[in-house]
């Protein structure tokens, strides 16, 4: 009986495995989309505990951000431990298990189909955990990401999904992960397929789209449904101020254009660099610029939402958005395993409510509200920095419950954008520190749209093996079984494909005695030269593989055993031409 269950379940899981393969296998995706969503928010639900926890035991005044009532010394020492500790804990894992983040992820993606590793997850959580407790300059939300599509990666490894699931999965994750982390999944999916994916397609989005539903739920019962931001209801007072907001995506844009080369330039200081050197370089760097302004500690959510509500001073504005900026950068750039994109949203902040008060000092009455330069720069800082504007804009939206930021913030955006990338050649941030490895992310259509499709999905699965030898009643035999291809054994990976009608050609033209032995390489038939390839590939990589063997065809197997595969048809560029052409349709 048990082995009877055990077989009906490998049999469904077959079955399931053939049908994601297609690319637009929408009710399963959406299954897989909702189990992502629920073990991502899991996941990001006690990274929460865990680091919140741990600061509200740590901190003098109980909050989880309350480092400003601690003594100079320890704002001082605090990061450099949490430095030391950090590099002690990476420099016991491999080299290989030291790369996390957003950057991680989408290395991953480009180069091994969303195949993310367990060891990195892990670090990921660990390390991003003691950086952000310890004060470093960092968010919460680029580990989210990492581990958010780790849930995802791991959970369709573990049912060995073809890949091109593999990849909307990792989609899934990076959604529940952005939704779970700031309570907005509209945010979430649009983050997912602007910055990380770079691509928007029906059957991607269906899946992400419950993934992010799922973790906001789950977020809900663990944190409750509150704005992730509380603040006060404004808007602009006339027209006119939209000249003044496109002034703010200008002067906003310069600096996400300098933020993004001060990363730049700490990753290539750090490069070469032994890792506890590094580290311990930005734990000092980020301890001296707590000593005049303890704001920069931690993610900095209490900072912001005082700049919001406009508590801090013009003194303290520029002193926290200088040495926030330089924390953060040096910080990230020289390999601590946290996030930049909270500390964006602070850093842009306090520019856009330096340019409020600025533009209320020079045209007093005509500015209806500094609160709305505070929210625009955030939302302006966070678009030009990642080259998403509708992540942006989506993501204000929801932490702010304030839909008169819309329009304003769609002019200021898309300024800030074009300044950053068209002024000063600064695409995504992820893009150039990607860049900076070495690497680069291919989104053009021809690969997104092999990658949304599986090997098993576009093979021709009437395909016969045979030995090379076979009598002629061997050969008839085959040939019942109405193969289109036959795949001729060999002792190597490296296979023939013969047309099966070639055979039943040569045997109907003259009369053969059954125990005639025919030689399938010797006959005149239409042969191609065939490698093998995975059953779970993409035919991305099946189009990859072809034009760097030059081989004629691939046969599709699944190794179940070391020494034993199974083969499941023959894809040769014919097939995935056709494949391509009626996912265009």
């Amino acid at each position: 009986m048990i082995d009877a269950l055990t077989q009906a379940l490998h049999d469904a899981l077959h079955r399931l495995r053939l049908h994601l393969a297609a690319p637009r296998a929408l009710l399963a995706l959406g299954v897989m989309g909702v189990l992502t969503g629920a073990l991502a928010a899991l996941v990001i639900i006690a990274f929460r505990f865990v680091v919140e926890g741990t600061q509200g035991l740590l901190l003098p005044g109980g909050g989880a951000e309350d480092y400003e009532s601690l003594p100079a010394v320890v704002r001082l020492a605090l990061p450099i431990a949490g430095a030391l500790l950090i590099g002690l804990v990476f420099q016991s894992a491999a080299a290989g298990a030291r790369q996390v983040g957003v950057v991680h992820v989408m290395e991953r993606l480009a180069y091994f189909q969303g195949r993310l590793p367990f060891k990195n997850a892990l670090l990921q959580f660990v390390g991003a955990g003691l950086a952000i407790i310890s004060g470093h300059s960092v968010g919460r939300e680029g580990p989210g990401v990492h581990l958010g599509a780790a849930a995802g990666s791991l959970l369709g490894q573990g049912l060995e999904l073809p890949n091109n699931s593999l990849r909307t999965l990792v989609a899934c994750g990076v959604a529940a992960a952005i939704a779970a982390s700031f309570n907005t999944p509209l945010a979430g999916v649009v983050f997912s397929m602007e910055v990380v994916m770079m691509e928007y397609t029906v059957a991607g989005f269906a899946p992400v789209i419950l993934a992010a539903v799922t973790a906001t739920t789950l977020l809900h019962l663990a944190f409750g449904k509150e704005h992730f931001l509380s603040v006060p209801t404004a808007e602009l007072g006339t027209t006119g101020e939209l000249a003044l907001v496109a002034l703010l995506g200008l002067l906003t844009g310069v600096l996400a254009a300098t933020y993004i080369q001060l990363l730049q330039f700490f990753s290539t200081q750090a490069s070469g660099r032994p890792l506890w050197w590094r580290l311990t370089l930005a734990g000092t760097i980020t301890g001296l610029c707590a000593l005049p302004a303890p704001e920069i500690m931690g993610i900095g959510y209490d900072t912001l939402s005082a700049t919001l509500l406009g508590h801090l001073g013009v003194t303290t504005l520029v002193t926290v958005l200088v040495l926030k900026m330089l924390a953060t950068t040096a910080g990230i750039g020289l390999g601590l395993p946290g996030g930049l994109i909270g500390p964006t949203l602070i850093i842009g902040a306090m520019a856009g409510a330096l340019a409020g008060a600025a533009l209320e000092w020079a045209a007093p009455g005509v500015v209806a509200s500094p609160a709305i330069y505070a929210m625009l720069g955030m939302v302006a800082m966070m678009g030009a920095t990642l080259q998403a504007p509708l992540a942006a804009l989506t993501a204000i939206l929801e932490l702010t419950g304030n839909p008169n930021l819309i329009m304003a913030g769609m002019l200021a955006v898309i300024i800030a954008d074009l300044t950053s990338f068209r002024l000063f050649g600064k695409d995504s941030v992820f893009l150039e520190l990607l860049r900076a490895r070495g690497m680069d992310y291919r989104a053009d259509p021809l690969t997104q749209s092999l990658c949304r499709i599986g090997a098993a999905a576009a093979m021709n699965p009437r395909l016969a093996a045979c030995p090379q030898t076979l009598t002629t009643a061997e050969a008839r035999a085959v040939l019942e079984r109405q193969p289109q291809w036959l795949l001729v054994d060999s002792e190597g990976e490296e296979r023939t494909a013969l047309a099966a009608a070639d055979l039943a050609r040569w045997l109907t033209q003259r009369r053969h005695k059954e125990h005639e032995v025919v030689d399938l390489l010797a006959l005149p038939a239409r042969r191609l030269r065939a490698l093998p390839i995975d059953l779970r590939a993409t035919l991305q990589e099946a189009h990859s593989l072809l034009e760097q063997s030059q081989a004629d065809a691939l046969y599709v197997r699944q190794t179940t055993a070391p020494l034993f595969s199974r083969v499941y048809g023959l894809l040769t560029r014919q097939d995935i031409e056709s494949a391509y052409r009626q996912s265009l349709g």
